[in-house]
Formats: C-alpha cells, structure tokens, sequence
C-alpha cells in the first residue's frame, strides 16, 4: 500500500491553526517557502500525523493528540530525539527536522521530520506481493534491522536519560497496568490473571539496549522497488530496556489468527508457502546477528508483549469514547482488548 492512499483532510478534532503553524516554520524549516498545505494520515491509533506541503517539498508532522492523557504517554519530544540520535547509526530512521514544545502554537507540542517515501504493508503477509523471494528478503531486512537496534552504543549515541537501565521488565509490567487501571471499562477476567502471572514471573535479567516498542513491518517504508526498509516509523514508545520485549513483540503475529479482523496475524497460513520464515527461524536469526545463545523465559516475553498491546488499545478505546482518538475506528477497539487478553493468558498459562 502507498501512504498516498492514507491521506485525508484533517479530522475535526484534530485541528488546529496552520497559518500559526506556517509562520512559526518560516526560517525554521529548511526549503520551507511560506505557503502550506496541511493534511492527515488517516492510519494510526496514538500521535495524529500530517503531511505537510509547500512547493515541491514535504514533510511528516506528528503532535500530542488534543485532551486530557495519561502520564508520559505521547512524548513527541523522546520521538524526536531518539530518531535525531539514530541518524548517525545503520538504523535507517527518517531525517528529523525540527522539535517544537512551545504548546502555544498549534496547541500541543509537534516535530517535524523529512518524509520518506515508499511502500508501508498493513497486512504482515504481504498479499500484495507476487515473490516470494522479495517476501522473505523484507522480512530478514525487518530482522537485521532490529539487531542493528539492539547493537547501537546508546550511551556513544548521548542516550543516558532517554530510559532507566536495568529492571526493565518490573517497570513495563507496572507501568501498563496503571496504564491499563487509568484508561479501563470493562472487567476482563484473562486480563486480571495475566497481570498476576507477568508480576510473579518476572525474569532476572537486567540486559539494557535501544528498544523500538512497536517494532513490526506496518511501521516501516520499504523502497518502492527493493525490499529494503528506508525507515522506520513511530518511535514514540522507545526506551532504554531489554532487547527480548522488541523482539517478543516482532514475534507476536505468529500467535495472532490470520484473518482475525486485526490484520496482524500469521497463524493458520502456509508461511512456506509464502516465503515467510517460521518463529524459530526467525528468533534464531536474529539470535545469530546479535551474537547470543538460545532464549530462556520466551513465554514471559511473548504474554507481556501481548499484555502491553492490550493495554494501549484499552487506551485507544477509551479515547475513541471520549471523542479524542487519532482514528475514526477508535470505539470499535474494545473488542480487540479481551481478544489480545485471551491470547496473552493462553501464552502464559501454557495453551
């Protein structure tokens, strides 16, 4: 799919003033000649993002949402610096441009980045594509890419701050269950016997490294003909902490039903049919790029992923009830949330 297909006139709630927004980038933005026209991609649950044109040149915006969030979620500014720091590494990232925090301009702190242009797969099984050769050559890109991740000297990078090093996992575990707490409807029983399992089956393993936090291919542009990624987008969970979480997360679509409305799964397909390495295939390369043995504790890796994706969309859910979300589909997601909940126990109770 190409994001031109995404892009829509900007949702009502998510307007703001973009002739302040025009002024404010005049002789901040380089190539920036005065005129601008603003639009929204319409995919996307959290940050709203827009495309922002002037001349022949465009560029990416992504701001806080409108309304009232929970704490230290949206930081745009982490966003930026932590794509603004990757650019001197391998990690293909898109070229940051400007931070803005200054709320009186559009409303909510923004920054701006280069847009990259290419192919974004919402479906990780790739329909679209007729090779299975070119299928298989973009997944172990998305796999390399991730060990260059893992492999980047955060502390060379000027990244001491950006996260805590050590007691990752303890941190995540609660932290999305206050997340979950602040923004909850319903009373989800695999959700509550889930949270009790993750707390009480914390691994001893303080491995501290970049980590994306929403590392999958739907947040990445592949060349419009190569099957090489050109850019990694939505950075706005990265931390410091442990590499197994990302790659647990990547992993996540081999649990998840083909077909199951949320266009993220690969259970039940023929993936050697498709050119589409199995899990083991693809832990194992990713074990071998990055130097490291066989995994222990990867159930506990694999149920908090799914726990942590429940919470978010109980987020998403939440703001689509009260009218503020980034996607028309928002009030649709509850649903998803006992859906993610159910594997995320099966995971961890051993189904």
């Amino acid at each position: 799919m190409s994001p031109a297909d995404e892009i829509i006139p900007v949702r009502s709630a998510h307007r703001f003033d973009e002739e302040a927004l025009a002024r404010y980038l005049t002789g901040r933005l380089e190539g920036f000649e005065g005129d601008l026209t603003v639009r929204q991609f319409g995919h996307g649950q959290s940050n709203p993002t827009f495309l922002l044109s002037s001349g022949e040149r465009e560029w990416v915006l992504r701001k806080k949402p409108p309304g009232k969030l929970l704490p230290s979620a949206h930081a745009v500014d982490r966003e930026y610096r932590i794509i603004k720091a990757l650019q001197e590494t391998d990690v293909p990232v898109p070229e940051a441009c400007l931070l803005c925090e200054d709320d009186s301009i559009i409303g909510t702190p923004f920054y701006v980045m280069k847009r990259a242009v290419g192919r974004i797969f919402r479906d990780p099984a790739m329909p679209e594509l007729s090779s299975t050769d070119e299928r298989r050559a973009i997944i172990d890109e998305m796999n390399g890419n991730l060990a260059r991740l893992h492999q980047a000297d955060w502390k060379a990078l000027g990244l001491e701050g950006f996260g805590k090093p050590g007691n990752y996992m303890s941190r995540q575990v609660d932290r999305w269950t206050r997340q979950y707490e602040a923004s909850k409807t319903d009373d989800i029983e695999s959700m509550e016997a889930l949270i009790q399992w993750l707390t009480e089956n914390i691994p001893d393993d303080e491995t501290t490294k970049i980590v994306h936090g929403d590392y999958r291919l739907e947040n990445m542009v592949i060349h419009p003909t190569e099957p090489r990624v050109i850019a990694i987008l939505d950075w706005e969970l990265c931390t410091l902490g442990h590499p197994l979480a990302d790659l647990a997360y990547n992993c996540l679509l081999y649990h998840i039903p083909a077909g199951s409305g949320t266009n993220l799964g690969y259970a039940g397909l023929d993936l050697e049919a498709l050119g589409i390495p199995s899990e083991e295939e693809y832990v194992d390369a990713y074990c071998r790029r990055v130097g490291r043995g066989p995994i222990p504790n990867w159930s506990f890796f694999l149920a908090f992923s799914v726990f942590r994706i429940a919470a978010i969309v109980q987020g998403v859910y939440k703001r689509g009830l009260d009218g503020i979300a980034s996607s028309a589909q928002a009030e649709s997601f509850g649903v998803y949330v006992r859906f993610l909940s159910d594997i995320g126990w099966r995971i961890a109770s051993g189904g």
